[in-house]
């Protein structure tokens, strides 16, 4: 009989063979083994309530019915073709008369490729090369993307810092940063710089709300100084509404970008825009010149599609949204109420479809000032949550559609354990 490994034999093996023993993404020091609806399982049979849900693609929870039997019947069919498929054609027919600022879509294979060339598009679009983003935003990992994501140390807006080794400096010459939710920032920027090809912005950039009146002050002086606004959303969008932050709030950009839920829990992204706008992936229509290419050997796949057509399919039926929020609200409440009862400072930070906790009395309204009191509250306070089987990312919380009246009983449990681990 072959030996079962164990978790611990897991990340030995991993170690060996994967920089840091991960992918990169999460803590390496937890491997799961399986999901089924709103729960994983690690490699030691440990079981938790999962909050990561893949960091968000997973907005039905593992192994949807539906969404299984939509793949199944797809497989026999093929798995990829590097050609137009009807799975493709009508999961982009569908985005279109979901999301406001599509009239066509370009599918491509991760969110952070749809940023890149989201801004590599307006560029095309606009001739001009700056791209003004927003320190502490996150667009993936290309090189413009990775500029003032995370930086250790302030500069003065609108300077640049790279994330990343590996970044030229004339990267760094071509993006302005500004400070998020202040619109007197981008003005004075937009007034200076005449060679601004767009603003790219998270509507919730990562958790940190949009004040009341910003984004469509953003909107507004975008039509002003005759710049492109780009909304990511592969976060956002089907999750704060099935329009996405575009219907949620009422403000529609010129170019978005799709992901994780589109794809159902399978890796496919897009970026949207007008005709006029997205002609620029059609050589014959704009010439040589002003082409953008753009392949992709899983473009467009057609597993992928079929999961993201259910997916979309189950959030159009009537009350999955007031479902989705009404659990985000469970979460808020039980945990600041947790909190506020032994006296911690905190506030909720973020929407009901995706938040957190930051451990301050002080509200945070950009990246340097959401921020907890202390960062050890927040390790300790996430590490006695996974102890008592609630699995989350350290920064964000994400309610699913799985989600049930006992999944959020056993939250309860393991929310009184970290606030009284806080509170020691």
């Amino acid at each position: 009989m072959q030996k079962i490994s164990t978790q611990d034999e897991w990340i030995a093996r991993a170690q060996q063979v994967l920089p840091a023993g991960g992918f990169g993404n999460f803590d390496p020091g937890i491997i799961i083994s399986h999901g089924q609806g709103s729960r994983v399982w690690d490699e030691n049979g440990n079981e938790y309530v999962d909050y990561l849900i893949g960091s968000g693609p997973m907005l039905l929870g593992h192994g949807h019915p539906e969404v299984m039997e939509a793949v199944l019947e797809q497989l026999p069919k093929g798995m990829t073709f590097f050609a137009n498929n009807s799975k493709g054609i009508t999961l982009a027919e569908a985005i279109v008369d979901a999301v406001p600022c599509c009239e066509q879509v370009r599918f491509v294979g991760s969110g952070g490729e749809a940023d890149m060339y989201a801004i590599r598009l307006a560029r095309a679009y606009t001739g001009r090369d700056k791209i003004l983003k927003f320190e502490g935003g996150y667009h993936g990992m290309s090189a413009e993307a990775q500029m003032s994501l995370a930086p250790a140390k302030q500069v003065n807006f609108p300077q640049a810092v790279p994330d990343s080794a590996g970044i030229p400096q004339g990267v760094a010459d071509d993006m302005l940063i500004a400070p998020y939710n202040d619109l007197a920032a981008v003005a004075a920027l937009l007034a200076e710089h005449n060679d601004i090809a767009a603003i790219i912005a998270e509507p919730l950039q990562r958790i940190i709300p949009a004040e009341p009146g910003y984004l469509q002050g953003l909107r507004d002086l975008c039509d002003q100084h005759d710049v492109l606004l780009i909304f990511d959303e592969i976060v956002t969008g089907f999750r704060l509404a099935y329009g996405g932050a575009q219907e949620h709030y009422g403000v529609t950009p010129d170019i978005c970008t799709l992901g994780k839920i589109i794809g159902g829990g399978f890796p496919l992204a897009a970026l949207g825009a007008s005709k006029e706008i997205m002609q620029h992936f059609d050589k014959t229509a704009v010439g040589a010149d002003r082409w953008l290419m753009q392949l992709g050997t899983l473009s467009g796949n057609p597993v992928a599609a079929a999961a993201g057509l259910k997916t979309l399919e189950v959030l159009r039926r009537e009350g999955a949204y007031d479902q989705l929020r009404a659990t985000g609200r469970a979460l808020q409440e039980m945990q600041s109420n947790a909190l506020t009862a032994a006296g911690i400072a905190h506030y909720v930070c973020g929407d009901e479809t995706l938040f957190d906790i930051y451990f301050t009395a002080q509200p945070g309204r950009d990246y340097r000032s959401a921020r907890h009191d202390d960062p050890k509250m927040n390790a300790i306070y996430n590490a006695a949550l996974r102890a008592h089987g609630v699995f989350k990312s350290p920064g964000k919380l994400y309610p699913s559609l799985a989600h049930t009246q006992a999944d959020l009983e056993l939250t309860q449990h393991a929310v009184n354990a970290a606030v009284a681990a806080v509170s020691r």
